[in-house]
């Protein structure tokens, strides 16, 4: 298990390149909450999405040899983005596997970032369990999207969540494989075991949440919109971290989800995808349990595909 030390030492390697994220207060949300909100930006990472720190801390620690290799990953968008950002800083070739009907907007900001993106499978763990094949029989290096430098990297936002806000109460955060709610947790409950990091994750993906419930990996169905929380097969790795350091873990509708989209929207002026909505779905749901506290909500990505916000905005016109 990665621990706090671990994480301070990828400092260096990210904030080469990226500079902390803003923690902002909203009374808007405070207000419809019922806590005293602070909503942590990683939306406004170079690539819309925290997951670019973990890229950065894993290319900065690979050695010449296995750079040359070549990195071969899998993703719906925002890890894949991560590792084409960081393949780029560090002149290392990237090939990225995403399902068939992927993000377009993701898809081309990967080979924007001069990554090569192929198409494998109607979802997240169909691609990926193919790149993994592809990957040896090239001989390059493949990241799983829980690799432990990626879990250090984008830990990195939770030192900086409680060095703006020491006195907060509660963090939640949006899992899909779980590399951002194992960082916050890792730092949480090192530097004060009483802050509550509560994980959400949508009810039309459940399979990491009812995981962690049962103490059993367990696979589920995968019908959300939201493709950043959109897995159907849980990672041991990371199961094994948030049983240690999460307190709760919640299922939020894709409808609730849509909801928070809109009202992030009003209240912060900021663009959230699904996954970065979901803390705020969450704390709507648990409004009673967060009453008064200080709670900082990840928004963990703001890269939402221009179709799925013009439905949005058709179906709550």
């Amino acid at each position: 298990m990665p621990t706090l030390h671990d994480i301070i030492a990828a400092r260096p390697h990210v904030y080469r390149w990226l500079r902390p994220t803003a923690l902002h207060p909203y009374a808007g949300l405070s207000q419809i909450t019922g806590a005293q909100v602070w909503v942590k930006h990683e939306n406004h990472q170079p690539v819309g999405a925290f997951k670019v720190r973990g890229g950065l801390n894993y290319v900065a620690g690979l050695n010449a040899t296995q750079r040359q290799a070549g990195l071969y990953t899998a993703s719906t968008g925002n890890h894949g983005q991560s590792i084409a950002f960081a393949a780029r800083a560090f002149g290392v070739c990237a090939t990225i596997a995403m399902p068939e009907r992927a993000n377009p907007d993701k898809v081309a900001a990967m080979r924007g970032l001069g990554a090569e993106v192929v198409f494998h499978g109607p979802d997240f763990d169909t691609a990926r369990e193919w790149m993994m094949q592809e990957a040896a029989r090239r001989g390059g290096l493949f990241v799983g999207p829980t690799d432990e430098p990626l879990i250090c990297g984008v830990g990195t936002y939770a030192l900086e969540i409680v060095e703006d806000l020491p006195d907060v109460d509660a963090i939640i955060v949006p899992v899909g494989a779980g590399s951002g709610a194992c960082g916050v947790g890792i730092v949480a409950k090192a530097i004060n075991p009483r802050i509550q990091v509560i994980g959400v994750q949508s009810a039309q993906a459940p399979a990491m949440q009812r995981s962690w419930a049962s103490g059993q990996l367990t696979t589920a169905e995968m019908r959300t919109f939201a493709e950043g929380i959109a897995t159907r097969v849980p990672f041991e790795n990371t199961q094994r971290i948030m049983r240690q350091v999460l307190d709760d873990f919640l299922l939020v509708d894709d409808s609730d989800i849509e909801h928070a989209i809109l009202l992030l929207w009003q209240h912060t002026h900021n663009l959230a995808e699904g996954a970065g909505a979901a803390p705020l779905a969450a704390a709507l749901q648990i409004k009673e349990r967060l009453a008064g506290k200080k709670v900082v909500l990840v928004m963990s990505g703001g890269n939402l595909a221009v179709d799925t916000l013009r439905r949005l905005l058709q179906l709550h016109a």
